[in-house]
């Protein structure tokens, strides 16, 4: 059966299989008030620690969250950092680790985390959960798509240093994962957007089916359409759950192959002082990235020109953001974690739905436009 021919139930619940450290995604629509009880099952858990971001604390997701752990009788913590990429630092670790450990109730190795949010908050959580006494647990309750999609799955956590994004982090699985559609409908399009750049780059790069899915309801998924939405969750964490599964920490050469075009994203982040959103990033990144396989001989003309179209009926970034320079871009992308021993390593794809490692691609081989 095509798993792309209709959309899922009200409640999708997939398994990242990791052994002892297994953990649940539960993808629904209006579920958001179970936190608690899902929480609840990580018995013993002497104390919630709930963090969450200005914005996410407006639409009162957090307060949601709060309550429905209030309910089933744990004690409770919330801590509330300013919305934005800033936050995502060693100096707001620190001033979070020392109100942890000098709150009302003090977080102990039994305290579980739960990050309430997007990215940041969830990338943010996980390194604090993951440092604090050498390592507590943590409950991602993603609110952005692209949180939904990508970051709040598969245990990488960091934060940023000025100069580099994610350079400071480490691997740390959380103990479940709850995701809502509702929380979309109150974000922000520049956000919204954002998490379909994710959402194309699994489509393009490992899973054709689901491009095509994309391409049929462009119309629903610009409306926010929760079933359709449902099902493009559910799908991306489809593929990243058996990728981790495979390939934890990036060892076995499969996990890298979510990073299709985010060595150039990373570049266009840093270069923009971080006010170019991640997923929007990545969005340019995917046509650049489209545009050098092509030049490398790896796809054809069809192949850019049908991703192209998609990117712009989603609304999406379908040119390489203008006035970044060449060869700063350049040296931001040997930085990349990906590259080894000087070599950059780009993941670039090679038909609609498959992708490769390819090595020592030098700037002349990178689309001007």
């Amino acid at each position: 059966m095509n798993p792309h021919a209709e959309c899922p139930a009200e409640t999708t619940t997939l398994t990242v299989s990791l052994g002892s450290r297994s953990y649940e995604i539960e993808i629904g629509t209006g579920n958001l008030s179970r936190a608690g009880k899902v929480l609840a099952a990580f018995k013993p858990v002497s104390l919630a620690y709930v963090l969450t971001d200005t914005n996410v604390q407006a639409h009162g997701y957090a307060d949601k969250v709060a309550s429905s752990i209030t309910q089933t009788g744990m004690r409770i913590q919330t801590a509330v950092i300013p919305a934005g990429e800033e936050s995502k630092s060693l100096q707001q670790s620190g001033r979070l680790w020392n109100e942890m450990c000098s709150c009302a109730f003090p977080a102990d190795r039994q305290t579980v985390l739960a990050a309430v949010g997007g990215g940041v908050a969830g990338d943010l959580g996980g390194f604090l959960a993951a440092n604090y006494m050498r390592g507590i647990r943590f409950f991602q309750i993603p609110t952005t798509l692209l949180a939904q999609v990508d970051s709040s799955v598969g245990g990488k956590v960091a934060v940023n240093l000025p100069g580099a994004k994610n350079m400071i982090g480490a691997f740390h699985q959380p103990v479940g994962v709850l995701i809502d559609t509702e929380t979309l409908q109150t974000l922000p399009e520049k956000e919204y957007l954002s998490g379909l750049g994710e959402v194309v780059k699994y489509a393009v790069s490992l899973d054709a089916g689901l491009y095509g899915f994309l391409e049929n309801n462009t119309e629903k998924i610009r409306g926010r359409d929760n079933a359709v939405l449902r099902h493009i969750i559910a799908e991306c964490c489809r593929i990243k759950a058996r990728i981790v599964s495979e390939d934890e920490r990036e060892t076995a050469g499969k996990r890298i192959l979510l990073n299709y075009g985010h060595t150039f994203a990373h570049a266009f982040e840093v270069m923009s002082r971080y006010t170019l959103p991640h997923g929007l990033a990545v969005a340019a990144g995917l046509i650049c990235a489209a545009k050098t396989a092509r030049k490398a001989g790896l796809v054809d003309d069809n192949f850019v020109r049908q991703q192209t179209a998609l990117h712009q009926a989603l609304n999406l970034p379908a040119e390489i953001p203008a006035g970044f320079d060449r060869s700063e871009m350049f040296r931001l992308m040997r930085l990349d974690k990906k590259t080894e021993s000087g070599v950059l390593r780009l993941v670039l794809p090679t038909r609609l739905g498959e992708c490769r490692v390819v090595e020592g691609i030098e700037p002349a081989a990178f689309p001007d436009a």
